[in-house]
């Protein structure tokens, strides 16, 4: 008989979230402050995809505005109102609501909770390897290097 170390099935908002706020660097950590990510995937040991319940506060961001060269992604809105924030513009979602990015689209986007009410959403985003993420509006380019992200400024010299 083999010792089961995964779960069968869970209340997600139970699992414990993230110890850490951000893979970011500095100065931009700190801008995550009011976002809470339980990671789904990982608790059942999924390796080539990752999910997260992630919540909101009020004035809180998702991430900074950024595309992905291999990875897609996808969020599909739980509770709230985020902006979605793409190079299209601002768009206003809601409860039932979901959008993709597709990888290789140079397409940097983020939500962004701008009510007095927590958003809660689920996001999925694959784990290719050799990915790397561009944002448009920051000094900032990362790496997925043996599955951890390296952040670099733009010109690839490293933060320190």
């Amino acid at each position: 008989m083999s010792e089961q170390t995964t779960p069968i099935a869970v209340i997600a908002a139970e699992i414990p979230p993230k110890n850490k706020l951000s893979n970011y660097p500095e100065p931009f950590a700190s801008r995550m402050v009011g976002r809470t990510k339980h990671p789904l995937g990982d608790l059942f040991g999924l390796t080539n995809f990752g999910v997260n319940l992630t919540r909101l506060a009020p004035k809180a961001i998702s991430a900074l505005r950024h595309a992905h060269t291999k990875q897609d992604e996808f969020v599909y809105i739980l509770e709230g109102h985020p902006t979605l924030h793409t190079d299209e513009g601002r768009t206003r979602l809601s409860p039932g609501m979901c959008a993709g990015f597709k990888a290789g689209t140079g397409n940097g986007h983020c939500l962004i909770n701008e009510t007095t009410e927590d958003v809660v959403y689920l996001e999925v985003g694959d784990r290719t390897p050799g990915d790397e993420g561009h944002y448009p509006d920051e000094d900032l380019k990362a790496l997925l290097i043996e599955g951890k992200w390296q952040f670099v400024h733009k010109d690839g010299t490293p933060y320190l």
